[in-house]
């Protein structure tokens, strides 16, 4: 009898909370209890939507999360945690996980919980499921395909390119990545398909 197929859970596809949105929404100001709802979607089609109410008036913070999962009610909490940044400015804040208790920037529903990566077995993303084919294909391609990203953080308002006289690590990076997407030619590409 032939092995049934298993299909790996993606992080890709799991909804996910990042602290930075919350940062950008206003909801990590100190001294406040804020509500609100998140909400996901899918080529405009509403997948998921959760209610949630950071309080930021007692240490640390925490989020607390309600929502339905399969019909069954979920209600719990997450700290917030904020470390000094090492540049001297502000706190950098993350979640700490209520399974594994680590520190993450970004929670995934996977199972029914949002929770860290690690606190999941037998998940992995998009790109660790390709075939040594497709990955050699993704590494050509995939600079060349976010070159227009780079080049719009490269022009931003306030990107910074040296600090102290000296080029920036970022910037540095930048360079090296469009530099990567300029190389990358149709024959490249074709060599590669007919090469495997």
């Amino acid at each position: 009898m032939a092995k049934p197929p298993t299909f790996p859970t993606l992080y890709n596809e799991a909804l996910q909370i990042n602290i930075s949105k919350f940062k950008q929404w206003g909801y990590l100001n100190p001294n406040q209890i804020k509500s609100g709802i998140l909400n996901w979607s899918t080529n405009g089609n509403h997948r998921a939507s959760i209610s949630i109410i950071v309080n930021t008036t007692v240490n640390p913070y925490f989020i607390e999360l309600d929502y339905k999962y399969k019909d069954t009610p979920r209600k719990y909490k997450v700290e917030i945690i904020s470390v000094p940044s090492n540049l001297g400015k502000g706190n950098i804040f993350y979640f700490r996980c209520p399974s594994t208790k680590r520190r993450c920037r970004i929670l995934y529903l996977i199972d029914g919980y949002f929770l860290h990566r690690k606190a999941f077995q037998g998940c992995m993303y998009d790109c660790q499921k390709l075939s040594r084919k497709y990955k050699g294909i993704f590494a050509i391609l995939d600079p060349y395909l976010k070159s227009d990203k780079y080049y719009s953080e490269l022009n931003k308002k306030h990107f910074k390119k040296t600090y102290a006289g000296r080029p920036t690590k970022r910037y540095l990076q930048l360079m090296k990545l469009i530099e990567k997407a300029e190389r990358v030619t149709p024959e490249m590409f074709e060599n590669y398909l007919r090469m495997k």
